[in-house]
């Protein structure tokens, strides 16, 4: 069973550590914790704490009991910097940016259209094989 996670970069503590909040980061030092936090959680959803379809992809997440990893890009002083990162790591700015198992999937219509065709639930299974394994996260 999963429990679900919420992780603001910048803004709250993760494992013990605090992430600075005070320091502007530069380009390669925002792609590289972008990165980081893609690679170490299965689930991640770079959101907005106001945006509805964000809502809606943490409620779909929850409901299938899936922790996941959220950035709140809103409340963190990085968040327009990690947002134009995403944008040339996607192709897009708007939120909810969703990736699962390390891969980018979509906003929130893409993962609820995922999961109705059976096919999220295969890729959570894929990174709870490799976490079980313990090659990653």
């Amino acid at each position: 069973m999963f429990l679900q996670r919420a992780l603001r970069l910048g803004g709250r503590f993760r494992m013990g550590n605090r992430l600075p909040t005070s320091v502007e980061l530069s380009d390669a030092a925002a792609v590289n914790q972008i990165q980081e936090v893609i690679s170490d959680n299965c689930v991640v959803i770079f959101s907005k704490t106001t945006c509805f379809y964000c809502k809606m992809a943490k409620k779909l997440f929850e409901g299938l009991n899936v922790n996941y990893t959220a950035v709140e890009l809103d409340v963190n002083k990085n968040g327009s910097q990690f947002q134009d990162i995403l944008e040339q790591m996607t192709g897009g700015r708007t939120v909810p940016r969703v990736f699962v198992n390390g891969t980018f999937i979509g906003g929130a219509t893409d993962t609820q259209r995922l999961h109705e065709e059976g096919k999220l639930l295969p890729l959570i299974h894929q990174c709870q094989v490799k976490t079980n394994s313990g090659t990653t996260i």
